[in-house]
């Protein structure tokens, strides 16, 4: 009775009997007050076990499986064979051990979603895996853009180009990359740790995303546009480079007198820019589209194309297409099975 008469003096409009009324700035208090704080996200694309989550988990462990194999047997064979100690396979050696972290930020998690029945992610996890994720995009697409320099130099100004690019460039322009990815995307992970999320915590997506994450904010975020042109920025710029770099390649190409020198000339730059327009072609399409929208399903698949189909490709292109590394990894089991049978 005391709490009723008490709210009756703050608000006329109150009946201690019959059906109370409320205006409507308490009931949007007393709503704020009542929404519980989201402390984890539920992932709600992912099927249970009895609704083919097993097949799934079957197929992505075999893919995550390759992606690491490929891309360690890589980083190994350019580390010791002396004849790929050239640039170009510094950047390719570069290039697969990110590729092992860049997947490793999102597939364990997948897989563990696919056999658990909590397919869960804290907060403070959700918002890790957003960070090493795109950090690590961000510094493999600069790592992408440093090789089409790296080609272009050693295909326009041959003559130059044992003098411009050594190892320290290399190493500074490796150095440069990674800087520019931790910390290009850190801004933006701070400024969405301090967003209070309510209501609904069901991501519609394979990962923790920015466009997922950010629609389940109880506040406004339409600073989200302002991420979005930086991100389109960054995605250009590196598109811009790469694209001029292998349109004069390709233009010196044609020019050279040798159909050899031309094939052998292709047959380089053909594993690069196969890597490059799988990447950034759907990283485009993801990050590229500002206020467009597209279905559940169609943002899933392109999600499954950055994540999953081009780390798993990338080791095909650069061992199984490429002549030199399939002869490099050929004489590294030679001389482990001569090794091994002098030891015998």
């Amino acid at each position: 009775i005391a709490k009723q008469f008490s709210i009756s003096k703050c608000h006329p409009n109150f009946r201690s009997f019959g059906s109370p009324f409320f205006p409507s700035q308490v009931t949007q208090v007393m709503t704020s007050e009542n929404q519980t704080r989201v402390t984890e996200f539920l992932f709600s694309m992912f099927p249970h076990l009895h609704e083919g989550g097993l097949l799934f988990f079957i197929l992505l462990l075999l893919i995550y499986g390759f992606i690491i194999t490929g891309n360690l047997m890589i980083f190994i064979v350019t580390q010791l064979d002396v004849a790929l100690h050239t640039p170009m396979y510094f950047f390719i050696r570069v290039l697969s051990f990110l590729e092992i972290w860049y997947t490793m930020a999102t597939i364990p998690k997948m897989l563990s979603c696919l056999v658990s029945e909590q397919k869960t992610i804290s907060l403070a996890g959700c918002l890790l895996q957003m960070y090493f994720f795109h950090s690590l995009g961000i510094t493999e697409g600069c790592v992408l853009t440093a090789m089409a320099i790296d080609r272009y130099i050693a295909i326009c100004n041959p003559l130059h180009y044992p003098t411009i690019m050594t190892s320290k460039l290399c190493i500074h322009l490796t150095a440069g990359s990674c800087l520019c990815g931790f910390l290009l995307v850190l801004p933006e992970i701070a400024w969405i740790g301090t967003l209070p999320f309510c209501g609904s915590n069901q991501i519609q997506q394979i990962f923790c995303d920015f466009t997922p994450v950010l629609s389940l904010a109880c506040t406004d975020t339409s600073l989200v546009v302002i991420v979005d042109a930086i991100h389109a920025v960054e995605i250009l710029a590196s598109f811009l480079v790469i694209a001029l770099s292998y349109l004069q390649i390709i233009v010196v190409i044609l020019q050279m007198p040798s159909a050899e020198g031309r094939h052998k000339a292709f047959s380089t730059c053909a594993a690069h820019l196969a890597v490059f327009l799988l990447f950034f072609g759907s990283v485009a399409v993801m990050y590229l589209r500002f206020s467009a929208t597209y279905s559940v399903f169609w943002d899933t698949a392109i999600a499954v194309t950055f994540v999953i189909l081009a780390p798993f490709l990338n080791p095909i292109i650069y061992s199984l297409r490429n002549k030199d590394m399939k002869d490099a990894i050929g004489r590294l089991l030679g001389y482990q099975k001569r090794a091994g049978g002098i030891e015998r």
